[in-house]
Parts: C-alpha cells; structure tokens; sequence
C-alpha cells in the first residue's frame, strides 16, 4: 500500500498538480479573470478538479497512517477483530489511490472539456445497424450513470432497425479525458434476432471521440473550403418532424471531413451547431498529429471490419468482451452494454 501511495505522489510531481492548482487560483485573482466567460468556466472546472484529486491524496495520506497505526497496537493486543478490519479497509483505501492514480492522466489540455461521440453501423445491413443503437444506448447509460448530459445531434435511422450513423454530445467533467481512447472499430458476435435461422453473426460499428472546443482556441475556417448542404430531416413523426429543410451538412473539402446537424428546427442553429462540430474535428485532427498518433481518421473509417477492432463484444458461442489493445476482458457483457465501461477506460488510459 506504501509502494502504491508513492508512486501515486510521484504522479503528483510528474504532472505538477500541486504547481497547476496553484496557477489557478493566481489566474482567479486576475482582476480581469471573470470577463471571459467560457475560459473562467474552464479555470474553475480544472480547479475543481485539481482539489479534489489533492484532497483526496492527502486524506489518504492520513487513513494510511491512521491504520498502521491501529494495526500495530491490534498486533500488540493480538485483536484478530480489528486486524481484520484495517485489512478491509486498506482494500477500499485502495481504490481509491487507484482512481486518483488513473486521474492523473487526465491532465492533456484537451481532457478536461466535453466531446462528441460519433457511431456509423459497418457493411451488413440491419445487423450492423443495430450494433450502432446498441453502443449509442452503452454511452448514454454511462453518461446517465456518471450524472452528465447528453443531446442527440444527428441521426440516421436504419431500414428496418438500429441506426445507420449518429452523432451525441455528451457534456460533464472531464469527458473527453474519459473517453477519447474509445475511438476506433467496435465488433459484435451474436445469434442474430434478425435470422430466421438463428445463425450466428459478426458485425462491425465504428466509434469516434472528439473534443468540444471552446471559441478561445483558434481554428481557421475558410470559406472557400465548405460545402453546404441542406435536406429535410428525418426524425420519428409527430410534432418534431421538420416541414423544411432546416438540416445542415458541411463538407470541409482539403480534409474531406462531414459533420451535419438536425436535432434544431432552426436552420441557423443547425448550422452553428455543424460549424462547433468541424472546429472540433479540426482541433482533434490537429491534436492528435502533434502528439504523433498517426491515424488517418477518414482512411480508418472506410475499414470498418475484421483486423481493425479495438474491442470485441462476444454474446455468443461463449460471453466474453476483450479489449484488443490492453487485454483487458469482461465476462458479463450484458453489464458492459448497460454502461458499466469504467474499467475499460482506465485500463485505456494506462495505456497512454
């Protein structure tokens, strides 16, 4: 327990959380600090952040020596009871170091905003297409279960089932941070509930993370480089259903990247909402080539297939969910397409 304490506090001077948090409450005293909204917001979501992860550090710190303590004078009494007990608590006092430790990593300057989740079904028709819903549906219940928010910004419903592409935002603490090593090819293995043979079946779904960047972080946008186009929105009937062509989608021609909107009836809604969008792949694509994570997103996106999977979510011959790239696996699927993910993330991000 002492091993992981120390290495957690070496994680603290690595990172320079204590110097950060304290560069935050110099910024906070700026006369000018609080005239820019959206980057006061920022200091202080980071802010937050930084005191709680040193607040806990330093409860640790102490429960650590509060139970040597009590463990030594137990030993002395001989107290099976109480030795017991400290153990019991030293296992809990050890999740907690371990998520401390896992939220140092979250330290890049992109983590701490909120992102968007992009899911496209792969080649395979209605199978495909409901594997998307399916991890569409797994974010959403993690993001409900962490108590963040999330709106649905475009959506292409299937054929028969399940979606073709869509587009969520999910907004909360240091999303993007969590989530930005979900990017990449999500495969599925299942007795389908579309054949009428009950034969078992592959299917493939992407999934891309991007940042929500605020308006301080400066990406040039030409105008010359769009196209614009606009279409009727298909939504689920009733009064949402849009009678003009309100949707909105934006080609950016040198890097052939797509967003579009329609959750808005405003047609200038959409719009904002489609330009926020591409800032966000732009600063995301940027980003990434700086910190030489060579992947040509869009290269990427035309191989939605075998060899290209991130992880594999396996229902049937046998019940099993594998990450390829940390190894790390769950036997109980269900509970992972529920939401319960955390455990993959982490392992992700010990992987950075």
């Amino acid at each position: 327990m002492k091993e992981l304490i120390k290495e957690l506090r070496s994680f603290f001077e690595k990172n320079d959380i204590y110097s950060k948090l304290e560069n935050h409450n110099k910024q906070m005293l700026n006369a000018n600090f609080w005239q820019d909204k959206a980057n006061s917001n920022k200091v202080i979501k980071e802010k937050k952040f930084y005191e709680e992860l040193t607040n806990s550090f330093k409860n640790s710190i102490k429960s650590l020596d509060d139970l040597d303590d009590l463990y030594k004078l137990a030993k002395e009494e001989n107290n099976q009871n109480i030795q017991s007990e400290v153990f019991e608590n030293i296992k809990e006092l050890r999740s907690v170091v371990k998520k401390n430790e896992i939220s140092c990593f979250l330290s890049n300057e992109a983590d701490v905003l909120d992102c968007y989740i992009e899911i496209h079904a792969g080649a395979g028709g209605t199978e495909s297409q409901d594997w998307a819903d399916m991890l569409r549906r797994m974010y959403l219940k993690w993001s409900d279960s962490k108590k963040f928010k999330s709106s649905l910004i475009s959506e292409h419903r299937g054929d028969e089932a399940g979606i073709k592409s869509s587009t969520i935002k999910i907004k909360g603490n240091y999303v993007f941070g969590w989530l930005k090593k979900e990017s990449g090819i999500h495969r599925l293995v299942r007795i389908s509930p579309f054949d009428s043979g009950a034969r078992r079946h592959t299917s493939f779904a992407s999934v891309w993370i991007y940042p929500v960047v605020d308006e301080n972080i400066d990406i040039e946008i030409l105008d010359k480089d769009l196209r614009i186009d606009t279409y009727r929105s298909s939504g689920a009937g009733g009064q949402h259903v849009n009678t003009t062509d309100s949707a909105v989608r934006i080609t950016h021609l040198p890097s052939k990247i797509v967003v579009q909107c329609q959750n808005e009836r405003s047609q200038h809604k959409n719009k904002e909402t489609c330009m926020n969008m591409l800032r966000a792949r732009l600063y995301d694509f940027e980003m990434k080539k700086k910190e030489k994570e060579a992947q040509n997103i869009e290269s990427s996106k035309s191989e939605i297939g075998w060899g290209h999977q991130i992880r594999s979510y396996v229902l049937q011959p046998y019940r099993l969910v594998k990450d390829n790239r940390t190894n790390y696996e769950s036997t109980n699927p269900e509970k992972v397409l529920d939401g319960d993910i955390d455990n993959f993330l982490e392992q992700s991000l010990y992987k950075i």
